[in-house]
């Protein structure tokens, strides 16, 4: 049975996620998983990408579901069903605060050549500071770094304890699917 996990409300973005947001190709869309208020997906509206949020529950959404280039699926990633976005692909994909293992391969598969993966989750270690605890929930040590090797390019990855906005033990990477043009 899968923990439920309530975060305290973040209303700014992630900064590593805005760190890699100028990473990824102009007018490439950007999904966010498990994009909670849209935070995130408000970060890459603004720089001008369309944005395909996906949440379990969309009624935390700040961002207006009409919104010019903006797209909300509701749907649970964890009930075993297909990937609901099978087939499409993505410049980059957004990942922040949640972790479900079996969908490392699906995500990776999302993004079209030279897409962007930015990922920010918590990690063992950070059961000392609160939520999330359960071990399900928080990646081991070098996990994050090791589901993409052999798939995607590392540009830059971090397994650290961040003092604020809460103090939480974390990993995060940004990295790149590789190129197919010649």
């Amino acid at each position: 049975m899968t923990e439920t996990v309530h975060h305290t409300p973040i209303d700014e973005p992630s900064p590593w996620v805005v760190r890699f947001a100028t990473r990824v190709h102009e007018g490439a869309e950007v999904l966010d998983v498990a994009c909670g208020s849209g935070r995130h997906s408000r970060v890459f509206l603004n720089l001008g990408h369309a944005v395909t949020a996906l949440d379990r529950t969309l009624s935390r959404l700040a961002v207006a579901l009409d919104e010019p280039g903006f797209t909300a699926i509701e749907g649970d990633l964890e009930d075993g069903g297909p990937w609901p976005l099978a087939g499409r692909l993505f410049g980059a994909v957004v990942v922040t605060n949640y972790l479900y293992r079996p969908l490392f391969p699906a995500l990776m598969a999302s993004l079209e050549p030279g897409g962007v993966l930015i990922y920010e989750t918590f990690a063992l270690g950070n059961e000392r500071f609160g939520r999330p605890r359960n071990p399900d929930h928080l990646l081991k040590s070098g996990e994050l770094l090791e589901a993409v090797r052999g798939h995607l390019m590392v540009i830059a990855y971090e397994d650290i304890e961040r003092p604020a906005p809460k103090r939480a033990k974390i990993q995060r990477i940004c990295a790149i699917s590789p190129d197919s043009s010649p």
